[in-house]
């Protein structure tokens, strides 16, 4: 190319950078979100899942989206956390639909009905079965608007003082336990209570409760329940794949530019990933060091599982009777889990029932 020829055609670039770069600016407007959570900063697993949200929100943007996580009890206790979102007090939150189930039952549907789904179900529900929009009719009635952003996978059934070898056994225990599962433990004798993450410990160690169910042996050994309690039960039936959730108040979703609502959307995507991985890495070797430190291993007796299935069932009955929004995402899920069950049953399962009978062989 030719000097003259040159210099014009970078002429008609740098002009073309000119205009370009001001309209590429202007569709990367800075902003500074708040988000609180229902977690302590001790845990990187679940309140790392919301920093891990957070930082693939501003690579995406060249930090010009900013999103600042905040600890239960820094700006509103865990458990108030939605409460926030809805009133604009901050303009999100990362948290746990079931906390709120005392508002309305339906709450419950967004992390994990007891006996429900697990954590590959729940995705499939949530993306391709209708699930997230089903939700978000209801969550809009209190202004917030919900994407999954997290699952712990199948939980723990919890530490307990005693051992527990009939339904008999729960007759006037104290346990903490979130959400739905207390009403169903309730049925059994049990007083549920309701308790932070970061509060657990010291109920447990003064005997405040008897018992405290939370995540699973990462999270557990973390926050140290094995020091004040000796048995530790599985499965913990009421989240089969406890989902956790970026709520998001609706005005300030609105106000979003559609590639900002977009990022947002992709971000939660990596953080629902992530934080199952970094469960499933993670428990199986703090599974090891827990019963090494001492902690007796126990599952729930059949008859306690069947009389809990049972109780659930008789609720879920009660409550769909009177409560329209419960009855229209059950009646969704039921059939759902149904067939998801029935698959399951062919392949993961048969697949997975031989190698944890091949495991001791390899």
């Amino acid at each position: 190319m030719k000097r003259r020829e040159f210099l014009k055609a970078a002429g008609i670039g740098l002009a073309g950078s000119a205009v370009a770069a001001p309209a590429i600016a202007q569709s990367m407007p800075e902003l500074k979100w708040r988000c609180t959570t229902s977690w302590p900063k001790s845990l990187d697993t679940i309140y790392g899942g919301a920093e891990t949200f957070a930082k693939a929100v501003a690579e995406a943007t060249d930090n010009k989206f900013q999103i600042q996580v905040f600890a239960a009890g820094e700006i509103v206790p865990g458990l108030q956390a939605a409460d926030a979102v809805t009133a604009g007090t901050v303009e999100m939150c990362h948290t746990a639909s079931y906390y709120y189930f005392g508002k309305d039952p339906t709450f419950t549907f967004g992390t994990s009905l007891p006996f429900g789904m697990n954590k590959r179900m729940m995705d499939a529900w949530m993306f391709s079965g209708g699930g997230a929009d089903l939700l978000n009719d209801f969550y809009k009635k209190y202004n917030i608007y919900a994407i999954p952003a997290g699952n712990t996978g199948a939980q723990m059934g919890g530490w307990f003082r005693k051992e527990i070898k009939e339904v008999s056994d729960m007759n006037g225990l104290k346990m903490r336990i979130g959400g739905f599962a207390g009403r169903i433990m309730a049925k059994l004798g049990l007083v549920a209570q309701q308790i932070a993450g970061g509060d657990i410990y010291p109920a447990l160690e003064k005997g405040t409760i008897d018992a405290a169910e939370w995540v699973g042996p990462y999270d557990d050994e973390k926050l140290g329940f094995q020091k004040v309690a000796q048995y530790y039960y599985y499965p913990g039936w009421w989240e089969g794949g406890a989902m956790l959730h970026n709520f998001i108040n609706i005005a300030k979703w609105n106000s979003l530019p559609k590639h900002y609502q977009a990022i947002v959307h992709q971000a939660s995507h990596v953080a629902n990933t992530t934080m199952t991985a970094k469960y499933d890495a993670g428990n199986p070797g703090a599974l090891k060091r827990l019963i090494a430190g001492g902690a007796q291993l126990r599952a729930f007796p059949p008859s306690v599982m069947d009389a809990s299935f049972k109780a659930a069932n008789e609720i879920y009955a009660e409550i769909a009777a009177t409560n329209p929004d419960f009855k229209k995402v059950y009646d969704a899920v039921v059939p759902f889990r149904g067939d998801q069950y029935l698959w399951w049953q062919v392949a993961e399962y048969g697949f997975d029932s031989f190698m944890i009978r091949a495991r001791t062989r390899s």
